[in-house]
């Protein structure tokens, strides 16, 4: 989630996005009380709060729009790659390539806005999903303890990463680590899949046979980013008041995450290939930040990251900001190399 602002109007929203972080954070840094179970039961009734994780309820943040204001999207409409007319050469993608399915493309252009897609990709139930004020784009499997469960956005933040929810349970889930975190399902895990963000170019070339999202039906600006130069900001929007990462690391530093491990990203662009833990980690040109630019497609090149062991096949991973690595894996290893 965000603080994204994702329902204004399109005119003027850029300075009342960054007066809204200003005052929001600020109001919750002046009145910590805020963040009580009880007042949050208001928005969800069936939460049950005395099982959690969260050592500290500070720790939950609002984030602007409430509950569903952000919303999420089913029922997503797909068309075959031949046919999308919006996206640019480099423009980000979540690519989920399952077997038994045609290849799909999630735009970032539509995921910035909605942040979560429940979707069904060959019998599996899925949920794509992306917080922006993170960089954090996991796939998850949406079945847990026999169940499937539909994700939504609950408007909290934690670490300045987008807390889900489910509709069935209200169980508050962290958005980067696929982990319940307070609810019926407290300490379960969503089963991470095998998806990476690359550019529409290559995507559109290696599946000329394959899907993409086709663009929802709400009133949104998609194509354009709501967070323009976010990724080169020194700090994290004031949501933010962890430690910085360690080593020098810059805070908006894209990391990719394997595991408990964290490879900066300018030393894989820099090697092209890292062969390192048993896994083999490989970067090429081809993709545009979502973060940057004001319009996506304009963005500066990050590159295209795959992840695969040694066998050569594909691993789950994340390409994420370094502070949120080390917010959520405070113990994690930092592959700096030499």
């Amino acid at each position: 989630m965000s603080l994204s602002l994702a329902a204004l109007p399109e005119g003027g929203f850029i300075m009342r996005l960054f007066l809204a972080a200003f005052v929001i954070a600020l109001g919750l840094l002046l009145h910590p009380a805020e963040a009580d179970p009880s007042f949050w039961k208001n928005e969800f009734p069936l939460t049950d709060f005395e099982q959690t994780t969260v050592a500290d309820w500070r720790e939950i943040r609002d984030g602007g729009p409430g509950r569903d204001g952000i919303p999420a999207l089913s029922d997503v409409r797909f068309l075959p790659v031949a046919k999308e007319i919006r996206l640019a050469p480099t423009e980000p993608v979540i690519v989920l390539e399952l077997e038994g399915a045609e290849p799909r493309a999630y735009p970032l252009r539509y995921l910035t806005w909605h942040e979560i897609v429940n979707d069904k990709v060959a019998g599996v139930p899925v949920a794509v999903t992306f917080c922006p004020l993170c960089n954090s784009a996991p796939v998850f499997d949406r079945r847990v303890d026999g169940s499937v469960l539909t994700f939504g956005v609950s408007g909290k933040l934690r670490n300045s990463d987008m807390v889900m929810y489910d509709v069935e349970t209200e169980t508050w889930w962290q958005q980067a680590l696929g982990q319940g975190i307070v609810g019926a399902h407290t300490g379960a895990q969503l089963t991470q899949l095998v998806s990476w963000m690359e550019g529409w170019a290559g995507y559109a070339a290696r599946n000329p046979q394959g899907l993409v999202m086709e663009e929802p039906d709400y009133g949104r600006a998609y194509g354009t980013n709501p967070y323009s130069g976010y990724d080169s900001r020194a700090e994290p929007y004031p949501f933010y008041t962890g430690e910085a990462p360690p080593h020098g690391v810059p805070a908006l530093a894209r990391v990719v995450r394997v595991g408990d491990r964290a490879w900066p990203l300018p030393r894989l662009a820099e090697a092209g290939e890292i062969r390192e833990a048993g896994v083999v980690l490989s970067w090429e040109a081809g993709q545009a930040s979502a973060l940057d630019a004001r319009r996506i497609a304009r963005g500066r090149d990050v590159g295209n990251i795959r992840v695969r062991d040694k066998a050569g096949q594909d691993l789950p991973h994340d390409v994420m900001f370094a502070f949120a690595f080390h917010a959520f894996l405070p113990d994690g290893s930092w592959m700096l190399g030499e």
